[in-house]
Formats: structure tokens, sequence, C-alpha cells
């Protein structure tokens, strides 16, 4: 079984894509999506978010939900806005978001792979959340939401998506947030067979966004496969839409945090304590850590610069060793008594994407008492590890730009 394989790509029709595409169904609340979609009859969050249609206070995760979005998608193949490319493609993906550029190809991945480790997890799943992504993908028999994956460059892979993006795109749109989409349908069959040869060569894949979309797409193949006799292996429920990138083409921004109260301590004796772990100095602009081991500190009106010392920052350990770790272990846990992150309520996540500012707005405006600004994690340190079976903490990390739900879907054939 092939790592990746093309499909028959279910697309938006010609001069539809900017009507269509839309943010992926995780980043926006239902009362997002609701503005988003207002005035757009075939944006695909009427799919992906189907609840913004029903009435206000309607669980997104309720079967009239999932219902709903099936509806919707069907009237979209009904009214031809989607369309089903006639053979079985690869499709080059570029994402341009300012200065930076990444491209992929946009494939279906093994879920043998996957369930063998060879296309890499470093996230822990939710069943809550798994469980939605499988009524979903039940729901339209189809995966809409790629999975984010990256890989150790590949030269032979770089030579042939050169060649294909010299062409006229099939897709080229800006969407809304300012980030450029284009798309190119890979048909040639000898580029196709060489880039499936090329990935089959590669020792693995790693996962940076979208676990819970790889974890449902698992579950379904599993009932599927148990409820065919005629298994063959080559069914597609057998794979899952993906997006994959070169390593040297990721962008992490950084995740910073932000936590309710000092855990009873006054600004003084917060300070005292946190310079157990770390050297802090006191500083007059908003700190935006430049290396790894540092970090911003902000308390209302008054930014400090920390540096872990060295002493506290343990050997040969791929997760202890990471910045988010170094802040929970040295600060976060000690200091101020949150223990589980995951589940504390007194503490939340804020994405790099939303910038320094957001973090003073939420400790001005008395909502929280302390934030932290971080160095983003590097795509080294996913890979570490992912390549030493362990899982990152949470909101570790933050990919920019997002991939587009609605460019490109991958249909199950059978049911």
């Amino acid at each position: 079984m092939s790592l990746i394989r093309p499909f028959t790509g279910l697309r938006p029709a010609p001069r539809r894509a900017g009507d269509v595409i839309a943010p992926p169904y995780d980043v926006l609340s239902t009362e997002e999506a609701r503005s988003r979609a207002q005035g757009k009859p075939w944006s695909f969050l009427h799919i992906s978010k189907p609840e913004i249609d029903l009435p206000a206070g309607t669980d997104p995760y309720s079967a009239a939900a999932y219902a709903k979005g099936k509806d919707n998608f069907e009237k979209m193949l009904n009214e031809g806005v989607l369309r089903h490319d006639p053979e079985p493609c690869y499709y080059v993906y570029r994402l341009v978001m300012g200065a930076h550029q990444q491209t992929g190809i946009v494939a279906a991945a093994s879920i043998h792979a996957y369930d063998a480790n060879r296309i890499r997890k470093h996230e822990f799943t939710r069943p809550d959340k798994e469980d939605d992504r499988v009524c979903q993908i039940e729901a339209l028999n189809a995966q809409t939401g790629p999975v984010f994956l990256t890989y150790r460059r590949s030269s032979a892979v770089d030579a042939i998506i050169e060649s294909i993006t010299h062409g006229t795109p099939d897709v080229d749109v800006t969407a809304d947030d300012g980030v450029r989409h284009t798309l190119w349908v890979m048909r040639d069959r000898k580029q196709i067979d060489a880039i499936t040869m090329t990935f089959d060569a590669i020792v693995c894949l790693y996962i940076a966004d979208g676990h819970h979309r790889s974890a449902a797409a698992s579950r379904v193949a599993a009932a599927r496969r148990a409820a065919n006799p005629k298994h063959t292996g080559e069914e597609s429920y057998n794979y899952f839409l993906a997006v994959i990138f070169p390593d040297n083409q990721m962008q992490i921004l950084d995740y910073n945090c932000v936590v309710k109260d000092l855990d009873g301590l006054s600004r003084a004796s917060f300070l005292q304590k946190i310079e157990a772990a770390f050297n802090v100095k006191p500083e007059s602009a908003a700190v935006k850590p430049g290396r790894a081991g540092e970090f911003g500190l902000y308390v209302k009106g008054q930014w400090y610069r920390l540096n872990i010392k060295p002493e506290c920052i343990p050997a040969n350990d791929p997760v202890k060793r990471l910045d988010v770790s170094l802040l929970q272990d040295n600060l976060i846990a000690p200091v101020l008594g949150i223990a589980d992150p995951r589940r504390d309520k007194r503490i939340d996540f804020v994405g790099g994407i939303r910038g320094l500012k957001e973090l003073e707005r939420r400790v001005d405006s008395g909502e929280m008492a302390v934030a932290f600004s971080m160095f983003p994690t590097s795509i080294a340190d996913m890979m570490a590890v992912a390549d030493a079976g362990q899982v990152m903490p949470p909101k570790s990390t933050w990919f920019e730009p997002k991939l587009a739900d609605g460019l490109v879907s991958h249909v199950l054939n059978e049911r």
C-alpha cells in the first residue's frame, strides 16, 4: 500500500473557488462562522459549520447539525458548485501569507501508514472531538477538512513541484483574510507516478495539524473494514485527505498564554518566586522573545524579559526541553498552581497571529492577571518529539497560514 496516492478530488467549479473556500472548521466559533458566511450562500462554512443555518443555540454536535451539513453538501453538488475531477490526480497547493510562501501536495494519505506510526503524531486527541469528525465524515461520506502534514524535504519532490508551478494555475484566489490560495492540478501520469514513488521512499510523514481529523478517518476506516467482507485495502476509506509541505517551508508562530490570577501572591512575591528559575529584567516595551529559553512576562503596565537558567533545562528530553514545558514546569505549576493546563480554567492560550497587543488588552482589562509571550516551537523540535513517540504539551504550535476548507475534498466511494 502506497504512503500516498492520487484521488478524484471534489473541487469548486471554475471561477467558483472564491465563493466556496473557507477557514478550517475549528478556527471559528459558531458566531464568527455565521458572520463570515453572511451573504455567501456557497461558503463551505455551510458544510463545515452547518449549525449556522439552524436556530441560534443549536448544538453543533447534534444529529440535526450533521444532517443540515449533508443537505448543504448535496445542494452544492446538485447545483454544480462542486464538481468531481474525471481522473485521479495530485494537486499542487501554494499558500502565500505576506512574505511567507509554502507549496505542497494535496494527496490521499494511507491510514495503514498512520496506524503503523509511519505518519507520526505529536498530540493527544479528545474522544469528543474525534466523535465529531467521525459523525461529519459519515454524514457527508467525504473528508472535507485536510490534515496538515510535513516531511523532511526532498529535492526530487521539489523539482516536480517547481515544474508544475511554472504552468497556469487552475485556481488562484485571495481569501478575505488576505491569504492567497493557488492550486495546480497534476494530471500527467508520469509526474503522478514519480510523486507516488518518491514519497514511498520517504521514511515518514508528520502531522502538523489535524490530529482529530486523522484519528477520525482511521476510526471510519476500521468500521468500514469490519463491515466489508470483500475488503481489499484499495477502497477510498483506507486513505485520508492531506496536504503535505516540506519542513523547510513550514511556519510556526508563537502560542502565548494568559492566567487569571497570581494564585494569591502579590506582584512583588510573584516576581521574587520566579527568580528561582529565571533571570528577570524589566523592559520598557513589549517583549517578543528572540530565542529559545527566553520569555516575555506582562503584568498590568509592565513587561519583563525572562531567561531560563541553564541548570533548569533538562538534558536529552525532547519534551521537557521545549519552552512550553520549561515555562509550565518552572513557573506555571510551581508558582501559579496550575498543574494541568489542558483542563484548568484559570489559563487560556492566545495564538501569536493576534499579536502582543492582545496579551496587553486581556491583562489591562482585568480579565487576566498575567500574560506570557513565547518563542515559537521549531519544526525540528516537533519532529523530535514525534520520533521519540512522545506528545507535545498542549498549545505548543500555531501553524500559519491555515489550509482552506472546500478547495479539494476526498469523497469516499464506498459505504
